[in-house]
């Protein structure tokens, strides 16, 4: 009996471990399994830059350690060489000149045979005035590696190829020249700043699942390596930097960086000073620098620096002073719609041309009214979280960064308006409806750089890129539209997300299936179109009176229809249509109207018929009251019938 005994208790025990070897084994795959559907690539940006500002010039050296966290093995890498673009007969010099409506910024107005007009900028830059990177030196791992320039793309035969999962170290100097400023980076500016530095920098190009991403610089988007910058400019000593990352040595440099109580002491011979500065996970650095900047420091949420630099203008100051709370209220906007600003510094800089968002910073027009500039830093700090942490591919995806942060922004400015609207996306709509109507319209996947023209871009990337989420709120509903924001961030930050995932965040908040919406809103130009096609009474005797509703689609992108039927005593009541291939029910979005739930609408049908039955007098029904479904025909889906 005791021999049995003891033959269970190690069954019992051997059972254990191979239950446990079991769950252990389970726990290793998925996280391989986790490993292996997702991988990024890093950088390590060791940079000492020397500003030669009497030409306009600067010498670099850049130690990278590049980490290979793909499954393949690298034999070449590419860099950016932005400033080349600003040369005469680049491709941005080619592409100005024949788009049907460059960008005014960057053309002047020219009369030739008493015709006006619009010749390149940068066609006509002197040697002196173009913008260039020059590399030499480049080694990988001490060995010499060929390296070749190419427009603004530099071709890099590596010495030794970089196997998965290893690291390789990269070094070379660059010389470069900071070209007349044209489009984003460049000196002496229209308002006036110096220098407005951004893409100044031989920058490595992203390598993911896609492959290589080199493309050239055509003046639009980015997409970059995450990583981290230690990056140390050297510069007159009456210059203000602001710019990416934290200042390390702000007791040396001074210009409203030091800490309270404590004296700058200056060498006496010192001509320039270094402001070394560090910026964690990033994938860009951008700087700016003036003799003249005013430079205010505000507390933002979560004890956030929010650094303000700005011309020295009588013109602007209070604008700038005005703007200033009103940024720590949309800064804490979007941490409670998003998440939270991961890092504890932005700075707004007037750097003269627009507005563009780079990492942890924004450079932007100074000039102006306040709304203007309220709703440039609205919107420059909205790419915070939708691109410089949720870095999508803007290149390929612009979309997903200009219309995500279109959208945070219309809500962040309503919020914090005087007098509230109910729709604040009515001017996207209202956009979006012009470009269907002018039959430009492209696919929003279509390259950022391969537009026809530079209007139907930016109507497709801003305004019909904020539909797919206030549309979205449509489909699922505004609180479960809210919820996906917020996960989408929590899952996705630090990371490159693509369409698809934002697709699929909300299919896991919200249960329902958006295949279809995904691929007919960004992939195609189908329309929505509904129609009222007919309303009439008829009478079934002793049954009474019913009124028959027929619907029809005309355009060919699929929608759930919400359906407000409005009586002549005043009282309302609304049906909703679902679309089958959603597999999905929303929820009632207005609770002080009754609701009724109707049969599934299936796409393959053109028209749909709802037989009504009420004592009442119908005088009007409208599909979609709320006005967040993008129909292009309005006139159609209101019928008053008294």
């Amino acid at each position: 009996m005791y021999l049995c005994f003891s033959l269970y208790l190690l069954f019992l025990v051997l059972m254990k471990k191979i239950l446990l070897f079991s769950v252990l084994s389970l726990s290793f795959g998925n996280l391989l399994a986790q490993n292996l559907t997702y991988w990024q690539q890093h950088v390590d940006y060791k940079m000492d830059v020397v500003m030669d500002i009497k030409n306009y010039q600067y010498h670099g050296t850049q130690d990278l350690v590049y980490t290979n966290n793909s499954p393949d093995t690298l034999k070449r890498v590419f860099y950016h060489l932005f400033n080349n673009a600003f040369q005469p007969g680049s491709e941005m010099d080619a592409r100005l000149q024949s788009i049907k409506d460059p960008d005014a910024r960057m053309v002047n107005k020219i009369k030739v045979d008493g015709k006006d007009i619009k010749e390149s900028r940068i066609k006509t830059l002197k040697p002196n005035e173009i913008g260039y990177l020059k590399i030499s030196n480049f080694k990988q791992d001490g060995i010499i590696a060929d390296a070749k320039t190419v427009g603004t793309i530099l071709e890099v035969t590596l010495a030794k190829p970089i196997l998965p999962h290893s690291k390789t170290t990269f070094t070379l100097d660059f010389d470069g020249q900071i070209p007349v400023q044209i489009r984003r980076s460049g000196r002496n500016n229209s308002e006036g700043v110096e220098l407005s530095m951004a893409q100044w920098y031989p920058k490595i190009a992203e390598f993911d699942f896609e492959g290589w991403h080199a493309d050239p610089y055509i003046a639009r988007e980015f997409h970059g390596v995450w990583g981290n910058f230690d990056v140390n400019i050297t510069i007159g000593k009456d210059y203000v930097l602001g710019g990416s990352g934290y200042l390390q040595n702000p007791n040396e440099v001074g210009h409203g960086y030091q800490d309270s109580g404590i004296n700058v002491v200056y060498p006496k011979k010192t001509k320039t000073l270094t402001w070394h500065f560090i910026a964690p996970m990033v994938h860009d650095f951008a700087w700016a620098a003036d003799k003249n900047y005013i430079h205010d420091v505000v507390k933002g949420p979560n004890n956030v620096d929010l650094h303000f630099l700005y011309k020295n203008n009588q013109k602007i100051i209070e604008n700038w002073k005005n703007v200033q709370p009103l940024m720590v209220q949309v800064m804490d906007f979007y941490n409670k719609t998003v998440g939270n600003y991961p890092y504890k510094q932005y700075s707004f800089i007037q750097g003269g041309d627009g507005g563009m968002e780079y990492a942890m910073c924004t450079l932007m027009l100074g000039n102006g009214k306040l709304e203007g500039i309220l709703g440039t830093a609205t919107h420059e700090l909205g790419h915070s979280w939708f691109q410089h942490v949720l870095a999508s591919n803007e290149s390929k995806h612009p979309w997903m960064d200009e219309g995500f942060t279109s959208f945070i922004e219309d809500l962040a400015l309503n919020e914090i308006a005087d007098k509230k609207v109910e729709n604040p996306f009515e001017s996207s709509y209202k956009a979006y409806y012009n470009l269907v109507t002018s039959g430009k319209e492209q696919p929003q996947s279509t390259h950022g750089d391969r537009y026809d023209e530079n209007r139907p871009y930016s109507i497709a990337s801003y305004y019909k890129g904020s539909i797919f989420l206030s549309q979205l709120q449509y489909l699922i509903g505004k609180e479960n539209t809210m919820k996906t924001l917020k996960r989408y961030f929590q899952e996705f930050k630090f990371k490159h997300p693509t369409p698809n995932d934002i697709k699929r965040t909300a299919e896991r908040v919200s249960g329902a299936n958006l295949d279809w919406y995904l691929t007919d809103w960004t992939e195609t130009t189908n329309t929505i179109d509904y129609g009222i096609k007919e309303v009439k009474e008829v009478d079934l005797g002793y049954i009474g009176k019913n009124t028959v509703i027929t619907l029809e689609r005309i355009g060919r992108m699929p929608m759930p229809i919400d359906l407000l039927v409005e009586y002549t005593d005043g009282t309302k009541e609304s049906f909703y249509i679902p679309l089958r291939m959603m597999s999905f029910e929303k929820e009632n979005p207005n609770s002080e109207i009754k609701r009724t739930v109707l049969s599934d609408w299936a796409w393959a049908y053109p028209t749909y018929t709802y037989w009504l039955h009420t004592e009442k007098t119908i005088k009007k029904i409208t599909i979609d009251p709320s006005g967040l479904m993008a129909d292009v025909k309005k006139e159609n889906t209101v019928d008053e019938l008294k």
